[in-house]
């Protein structure tokens, strides 16, 4: 009985948290995610999402705590998620001037940040200015493993089938077929079929 009414409260509370997400999101997207925790799009540009993708996850961390943000900030901007692509708990995408692209059957982690550019200059006067030749389009290939709490930069290209270890950070291409790990990210090893 306890379990059961611990199940509906929670249910309960997802759905406030995902109308309150739903409300606040004013971001253009196509298609029809399973939304297990809630998610906040944004922006001006466009999110795809390819048929069965997975957002959120229960139980894990950051289920009640996090949500999953993604943002197309401008018209030229695009985020598409692959079919058959599951999704963990807080994820943040965000495609300030190109794109991001997760191909299909991809599993992220916990935690995992993807982004496109900068966002600012260097110079302390282009600090608070994000120009396009700034950003690089991340493509992410089909089947890839990518664990919890890793960050995946601008210009990121990453192999099908590879996995990218926890907490790693992505800032050029992983080939497919291996397992890279490490800041930056390098391959540890080929993964045996």
């Amino acid at each position: 009985m306890k379990k059961h009414i611990a199940r509906r409260i929670l249910r309960l509370m997802q759905w406030i948290r995902s109308s309150f997400y739903g409300v606040l999101s004013t971001g253009r997207y196509s298609g029809h995610p399973l939304k297990i925790q809630p998610v906040l799009i944004l922006g001006e540009g466009i999110v795809e999402f390819e048929r069965n993708v997975h957002l959120g996850y229960f139980p894990s961390p950051f289920f009640l705590s996090g949500y999953i943000h993604l943002e197309s900030r401008n018209k030229t901007a695009s985020i598409t998620l692959g079919e058959d692509t599951h999704i963990n708990n807080n994820f943040v995408a965000i495609a300030e001037h190109t794109a991001i692209k997760i191909g299909k059957r991809c599993s992220i982690g916990t935690n995992v940040e993807i982004l496109d550019s900068d966002f600012h200059g260097m110079k302390v006067s282009e600090r608070s200015t994000s120009k396009p030749e700034n950003a690089k389009p991340v493509v992410i290939g089909d089947d890839v493993f990518i664990g919890s709490n890793v960050k995946i930069m601008k210009g990121a290209v990453i192999g099908n089938g590879a996995v990218i270890a926890n907490g790693s950070i992505v800032v050029g291409a992983i080939p497919p077929g291996v397992m890279a790990a490490g800041n930056p990210a390098r391959v540890l090893k080929v993964i045996e079929e």
